[in-house]
């Protein structure tokens, strides 16, 4: 059987449940293109472009960036790209941005593939999450503003409260491929190759 030249990966999980990691080694893996919306905005901040001041109060409070905003950078990044191979990493968030997204997945003739979703206990979370900022004041490096246990907090809550209905949208698509996210880095990275056959 040969494999569809399109493929769209999206990876779910909270905050601080290792997504980017994981989805980095699969995108190099597998010719994939890894489209992270954090980063992408993180570089606009850090930029001072005009959307990064215009989402840099929006990421400080540890709220999500308007739909309308994130579609658009989407579509910029996969405007020309033929085939379609990508993995979204922290997109989308909402059902609003899954609809939205199909949309234009359709226009391309790219349907999703596979969700996986990173399921992690909310403690463990948060001490990744305030460790990663610890190591990174260690190592003289920028402490990301959502790196602090208050913020890390309420980002789960955000997170519970939008995203649940989006797990639950993609599991009625026969999409959502459970994958636990807790032990080594290749323990995990094992289920989910398990879960792409």
């Amino acid at each position: 059987m040969t494999q569809p030249r399109n493929k769209v990966v999206i990876f779910l999980g909270p905050p601080g449940a290792g997504k980017g990691t994981q989805a980095e080694r699969l995108a190099r893996e597998q010719g994939l293109t890894k489209i992270s919306t954090g980063e992408i905005l993180r570089d606009h901040v850090s930029r001072g472009t005009e959307l990064g001041q215009q989402v840099r109060p929006i990421l400080d409070a540890g709220q999500l960036v308007p739909d309308d905003i994130l579609i658009a950078l989407i579509r910029d990044r996969l405007a020309g790209m033929e085939p379609v191979r990508v993995i979204f990493d922290g997109f989308p968030r909402t059902c609003a941005q899954a609809e939205a997204l199909d949309m234009l997945l359709e226009e391309l003739g790219a349907p999703v593939t596979a969700v996986p979703l990173l399921e992690v206990p909310d403690e463990l979370l948060i001490e990744r999450i305030v460790e990663r900022g610890r190591q990174a004041a260690l190592l003289g490096e920028p402490v990301r503003s959502d790196d602090t246990e208050e913020v890390a907090r309420r980002r789960q809550e955000v997170y519970r409260e939008q995203t649940q209905p989006l797990i639950d949208y993609y599991a009625a698509r026969g999409h959502l491929r459970h994958v636990d996210g807790v032990g080594t880095m290749d323990e995990v990275y094992g289920r989910i190759q398990q879960t792409m056959r």
